[in-house]
């Protein structure tokens, strides 16, 4: 308890709690002082149209005087608050004493209502000057100096009200203790607000700090894994195009090993590109062109049929002569790839892969079927994951990283399609990729 009395802001956080808190007690200086205003103005109206009927009341003077200096007070405190927002090169000292004239005067102001309404002996009635104090140490946050600063104020108000007053001793006495009562209170109210406005604040930046030690990590494993990739990916070149030459002069000593080395290249090759994919913050222009997807599909078709085993058939369908479409070709063309290898990886040779191209009203849809093992029900939803689990070893014992699908959805999402599966288990796998189509005149 005595710890929140003298609690004081982390030193690492301290300045800047400070600066954001002085802000925020100005607008609230601002709010309140227009509030009051506005009160006074409208309690100085109604007396003047009831000026008659007022007159008879007793301390009618007192409250009168009480409307006035509210009214001074209030429209000073306005002014005075709107400066110090606006004018950035005000100094803390400044604003800071702002701040805790305006609360010694909403204190004043409330205490003088309380003291005229009482007849000059505060313990008769409290109310409104109660109601100053919570608004005082609510509303404001006030650190330790400022918060004893204004306990000191109120205690020095309830001695000057109790020594003023014409009452007796006992009386004197009892409007001391109660004033001594509601400074504590202030002081406790105040305190417990400073308290979880500042651990709010710390934690806060706290967070923010952790964030940016997170983003950081993230950057240096983004830099570290294409350094890693970009590295690793001119030496398969060479083994690729090494391999692709041996085999293509048709010497026919170590062909099977050949074909296994070059194999083995393309794949690390594609799992390169794929982190190189993921790991780039910046990602490169994204340009697109109109093309004719049934002239596209086809010459794709084509050169998957030249190069897969001759059991295996690559089949494309459509009924339509032209159909266009916006697309960029060198990222449309690795999705299309993906998906086709995925189908050959998971079904057996002597099946086909269906490709076909349905228009619709505003989109063109390219459906790659395969009739293989299909997909559990349960990886679907993990399907399209980076690095998903749903990833499985081919047929013929190819892995994968999870990250095709991933990346194949984002491409076709920056086309402004969509990228959607339906498949049963053990009756093969059916990839719809919907994108806008292009009317051509």
């Amino acid at each position: 308890m005595f710890s929140l009395f003298k609690y004081k802001t982390p030193t690492t956080h301290a300045q800047e709690f400070e600066d954001r808190y002085i802000f925020l007690n100005l607008k609230q200086v601002k709010s309140l002082s227009i509030t009051l205003l506005f009160i006074a103005l409208l309690v100085r109206i109604i007396g003047t149209i009831y000026h008659q009927e007022l007159a008879s009341l007793p301390r009618i003077e007192n409250y009168n005087l009480s409307n006035i200096l509210q009214i001074i007070g209030s429209t000073g405190f306005v002014l005075l608050s709107h400066f110090a927002i606006k004018w950035q090169g005000s100094k803390k000292v400044w604003r800071n004493f702002v701040i805790l004239l305006f609360v010694m005067h909403l204190l004043l102001i409330t205490f003088s209502i309380s003291y005229i309404y009482s007849s000059h002996n505060l313990k008769n009635t409290l109310t409104v000057f109660l109601v100053g104090i919570i608004v005082a140490s609510i509303f404001f946050t006030l650190k330790f100096k400022h918060a004893l600063s204004i306990t000191g104020f109120i205690l020095l108000l309830s001695l000057t009200g109790a020594l003023v007053s014409e009452i007796d001793f006992g009386q004197k006495l009892a409007n001391l203790i109660a004033g001594t009562i509601l400074a504590f209170v202030f002081y406790s109210c105040s305190r417990y607000t400073y308290f979880l406005r500042s651990q709010q604040f710390t934690q806060i930046k706290q967070l923010e700090e952790k964030n940016r030690e997170i983003e950081k990590l993230n950057r240096e494993k983004s830099e570290i894994l294409g350094f890693v990739a970009h590295d690793l990916r001119s030496p398969l070149n060479n083994i690729e195009a090494l391999s692709t030459l041996v085999l293509a002069e048709g010497q026919e000593s170590g062909t099977t090993e050949l074909q296994l080395i070059l194999a083995s290249a393309q794949h690390a090759k594609d799992i390169i590109n794929d982190l190189i994919e993921v790991v780039q913050e910046k990602k490169p222009d994204f340009k697109k062109e109109d093309i004719d997807l049934v002239s596209y599909l086809q010459h794709v078709c084509n050169t998957w049929q030249a190069n897969v085993d001759k059991s295996r058939k690559i089949n494309f369908f459509t009924n339509d002569a032209e159909l266009f479409a916006s697309i960029n070709t060198s990222k449309f063309s690795r999705v299309v790839d993906n998906l086709i290898g995925n189908g050959i990886k998971f079904s057996a040779t002597e099946t086909p892969i269906n490709i076909e191209l349905v228009p619709n009203k505003e989109h063109c849809d390219i459906s790659i079927r395969d009739y293989g093992i299909g997909i559990p029900e349960e990886l679907k939803k993990l399907l399209f994951d980076q690095f998903s689990k749903a990833g499985r070893v081919g047929l013929n014992g190819e892995k994968s990283m999870g990250l095709g699908l991933h990346i194949s959805r984002e491409i076709i999402e920056l086309h402004g399609g969509t990228l959607k599966v339906e498949s049963k288990e053990h009756e093969g796998t059916t990839f719809t990729i919907s994108v806008p189509r292009i009317e051509r005149y």
